[in-house]
């Protein structure tokens, strides 16, 4: 039996996981309601809260699936689906897929049809995401432990901390951007593309930050991230064929 990477029986095992997960979430949301009932919140305040955490799951659902349809040229729509639909993370997946992609020798738009390689790719995606879900219950409480003491000692210091950890973990996608910029020395431009997608999402952020600042447009705040990394991906497309 020949590989598919769209095979019936992936899709059948992901929309089983996926089910799972969604079960759960309606578990948890009646349990909320019937909690909120309970504590004497009233009907309105509960509904108000749901209509706005659905609508504001909309936009990042976006750019999600833009993410979904890129990895879907190489492996398929089941796996892309889970991996982003299941303790996923768009910056996370797609470059951990890359990654594996290139150290089996292929390239990015490449199918799949080796299911030893697709097998790699799967324990690279699922094995690096799921270390935060051992981590976090016995490292967590810990680490915030002491930040807050730092912060109760030192406001300063404090918040220096926190930006200092924030951009640790920013500064390591930034070497996979820059990765193949020395390549330009050699006449290669496609090591540009990256940076330029990166600047373009960099100031459709500052443009959505400062419009929601100057003109008090609150769902711009909420918006922002997904509208960069939409717009940022969109405009791989013309790098690509400019820098290519």
């Amino acid at each position: 039996m020949e590989f598919n990477v769209n095979s019936p029986v992936l899709y059948v095992l992901v929309a089983v996981a996926v089910c799972a997960v969604l079960a759960q979430s309606v578990y948890f949301l009646i349990k909320a309601m019937k909690r909120a009932k309970e504590l004497g919140i009233k009907k309105e305040t509960v509904k108000n809260t749901i209509t706005s955490s659905a609508i504001f799951t909309i936009a990042p659902a976006m750019a999600i699936l833009v993410g979904v349809v890129a990895l879907s040229k190489s492996l398929g729509l089941p796996l892309p689906w889970l991996r982003l639909s299941v303790v996923g993370s768009i910056t996370y997946e797609t470059v951990a897929a890359g990654n594996a992609l290139e150290a089996a020798g292929m390239s990015a738009g490449t199918t799949v049809t080796d299911p030893s390689i697709f097998v790699t790719i799967v324990w690279v995606m699922t094995i690096g995401i799921s270390s935060g879900l051992f981590i976090i219950p016995f490292i967590t409480k810990k680490i915030q432990s002491g930040m807050n003491k730092i912060g109760m000692k030192d406001k300063k210091w404090g918040e220096i901390f926190n930006n200092a950890m924030f951009l640790g973990m920013i500064s390591a996608f930034l070497g996979y951007v820059f990765c193949d910029v020395g390549n330009v020395v050699k006449g290669d431009l496609t090591g540009l593309i990256p940076v330029c997608v990166m600047a373009t999402s960099a100031l459709i952020m500052a443009i959505c930050g400062t419009c929601a600042n100057k003109f008090k447009i609150r769902w711009m705040t909420d918006y922002a991230l997904p509208i960069s990394l939409i717009v940022g991906m969109a405009s791989a497309i013309p790098y690509t064929s400019l820098l290519s």
